[in-house]
């Protein structure tokens, strides 16, 4: 079984503090409790040591029910100070022989997902980083499994991804000695043609790792992992669980703060989405299976729910708009509203108008009142959010997931209900849910006792809102009328006779 297999194995982790990193940790700690040692490479950061950073994970909500199971958990994880980014990962000697004497199985997890990274930055990150955890695996004796987490998004010329390995466009190594020697003005110029079809140098880079696993598949036993678009958690440790408001929950937060109005968006197409722990789940299992098999070649799988859950983006914004409504935010700036748009030049109008202007307008008015400006800053955010995030909302995609399925059908019926996927009868709307009050909980830090308040504070908006319409109106007839002397005589016209017509009625009812 799966968590037999775990037993006694020690794991190696990169990324393991970040949003998946940590859902993986907890997972493998609470499922596979006899699992061994849990080594996390993490570089200080905010002046915290690598081993403070992993002893705050007791504070994290997400840890809290494994912690009350069993408080002396987190003693199996092992802070380890390194970096992807560095020559060796940054190891000293020692850890790198303790490392290659006693771990079985590898996660690497870390990556760089700012979509707006430049292309020196993401090869740093998901090339060279990749490149640097391999050459560590060579030197690991007892290593049964290399489970490399990539993107569903990496072959985006692809009408349908299959799960397997697609033959490299460009040498990886190339690029990496190319980012070596190359100045940062060449490579802001070469950076366009390399990308092609790819929208950004996140799934770029991606695809280029996807070369270099390929490379050592004959050297080690190694795995694929493409997820599509993560979202909050569906149903543990905690319903709704998310620690970042990167992709569709950024979106949900932004339009429930009132501040965004509107989005470039295919409200027939499919949205490729898949809950955090049913991806740590795939994952976990994913490895086992991997570890067991007596083959050189990489299996890929590709792990998204959209072909057993599925649900199209105009369906997910409908449902959003509803559950904020009942689950707003605090102090939203503006009535939740907005509209997915499929026209750029619309859009691009819309935007002006409802989110640029208004940002201009509330930044002058804390000038004028001494206050910090923050509007226009978080206009800009949402504005490069969105010109990212629109290229994955504006295409249909296609993931076929039989492997990865057929994976999961294969375990035991107990192993299934742990190591769950979903396959039909999700509750879609309690998901959004989940995900809308996990945004709001855990990334917003807005308690889910201010609810009272909030939804007091929508009301408010609703009504400033309404009026605000109804004034826009008058005030766009005003002008009409102003300027066009035509709608004024046809005005002066119909006026004078709409009310004689008003007066002749109440004169004959009172007659």
């Amino acid at each position: 079984s799966v968590r037999e297999w775990y037993k006694g194995k020690n794991v190696l982790l990169s990324g393991g503090t970040g949003f998946m990193g940590k859902v993986l940790v907890e997972k493998l700690l609470r499922s596979c409790t006899n699992i061994g040692t849990i080594y996390i490479i993490c570089r200080s950061k905010r002046g915290l040591s690598p081993a403070q950073r992993v002893a705050d994970f007791a504070k994290i909500p997400l840890f809290a029910p494994l912690l009350k199971d069993n408080p002396k958990a987190l003693e199996k994880i092992v802070a380890i100070e390194g970096d992807i980014t560095v020559e060796d990962l940054g190891l000293k000697p020692e850890i790198r022989l303790e490392l290659q004497q006693k771990v079985n199985i590898i996660f690497h997890v870390a990556a760089s997902l700012k979509l707006e990274a430049g292309l020196k930055e993401a090869t740093a990150f998901n090339l060279k980083g990749t490149l640097r955890m391999l050459e560590l695996a060579l030197g690991v004796k007892n290593l049964e499994v290399f489970a490399h987490l990539s993107t569903a998004f990496c072959h985006c010329e692809e009408d349908i991804l299959e799960e397997k390995l697609y033959e490299p466009i460009y040498n990886p190594h190339d690029i990496l000695s190319a980012m070596d020697w190359m100045n940062d003005k060449m490579i802001d110029v070469i950076t366009p043609k390399l990308l092609d079809n790819h929208p950004n140098c996140y799934t770029f880079t991606k695809r280029l790792a996807e070369s270099l696993i390929a490379e050592y598949g004959d050297k080690l036993p190694l795995a694929v992992l493409r997820p599509s678009i993560v979202v909050p958690s569906m149903k543990e440790p905690l319903r709704g669980w998310v620690d970042s408001l990167n992709g569709p929950i950024g979106v949900m937060a932004a339009a429930g703060k009132g501040v965004l109005r509107s989005m470039l968006c295919k409200p027939d197409y499919r949205a490729e989405l898949i809950p955090v722990d049913v991806a740590i789940n795939a994952i976990i299992f994913l490895a086992c299976k991997r570890a067991k098999m007596q083959t050189k070649e990489v299996p890929t799988y590709n792990l998204s729910s959209a072909e057993t859950v599925p649900i199209i983006w105009g369906e997910l914004v409908d449902l959003g708009r509803k559950v904020i409504k009942e689950y707003p935010y605090d102090a939203g700036l503006w009535y939740p509203g907005g509209t997915m748009r499929t026209n750029p030049y619309t859009h691009a109008i819309f935007v002006f108008l409802c989110q640029t202007i208004p940002a201009y307008l509330i930044d002058f008015i804390m000038l004028l009142t001494r206050n910090k400006r923050f509007m226009i800053r978080v206009q800009n955010r949402i504005s490069l959010g969105m010109e990212l995030l629109q290229y994955f909302t504006m295409r249909q995609w296609n993931f076929k997931t039989d492997q990865f399925l057929g994976a999961f059908k294969s375990l035991k019926p107990e192993e299934q209900e742990i190591f769950y996927v979903p396959l039909s009868n999700v509750d879609v709307r309690q998901l959004i849910k989940d995900a809308i009050v996990g945004s709001r909980v855990y990334c917003l830090k807005e308690p889910i006792e201010n609810l009272p308040r909030a939804r007091k504070h929508l009301k408010w908006l609703y009504w400033l809102d309404k009026i605000s319409q109804f004034c826009l109106v008058l005030l766009f007839a005003w002008l009409l009328i102003s300027y066009f002397p035509v709608l004024r005589q046809f005005v002066n016209i119909i006026t004078p006779d709409f009310a004689a017509s008003t007066m002749m009625h109440k004169v004959t009812k009172t007659a």
